[in-house]
């Protein structure tokens, strides 16, 4: 991880991640992942979560900044493991056209066209 998503985490975690209590609501209550981080920011800035005291701060511009700088590191991480599953799949027989109706796309021409999109963003 590079150091603004290190600091951008470091941050989410000191604000909302900080008390037993505030962790309990992760996945990992010892460590904060930078999935766990966005979906904290995102679920106590939109109301979907509750925040654990009246001490806890309130989420601000620099809290959803700082999830927003995550998110690249997120989808890289989306992406490599769905070629993977993709990879996977077609290893075990699955046709594109069964990959494209799970991923929820068009055709198998759409499935195809999405995992070497995916492998030539993963690669660049």
């Amino acid at each position: 991880m590079a150091g603004p998503e290190h600091a951008a985490l470091f941050r989410i975690q000191e604000r909302y991640a900080a008390t037993a209590a505030a962790r309990a609501r992760l996945v990992n209550p010892h460590m904060l992942s930078p999935g766990e981080a966005v979906r904290l920011v995102a679920g106590l800035g939109g109301g979907s979560l509750a925040y654990t005291d009246d001490a806890e701060p309130q989420v601000q511009d620099a809290d959803l900044l700082a999830a927003l700088s995550l998110l690249p590191g997120l989808r890289a991480e989306l992406d490599d493991l769905e070629i993977g599953l993709q990879t996977m799949a077609r290893g075990e027989g699955a046709t594109w056209s069964q990959i494209a109706e799970a991923s929820g796309l068009d055709d198998a021409e759409a499935a195809q066209q999405r995992h070497e999109r995916l492998v030539r963003r993963a690669a660049g």
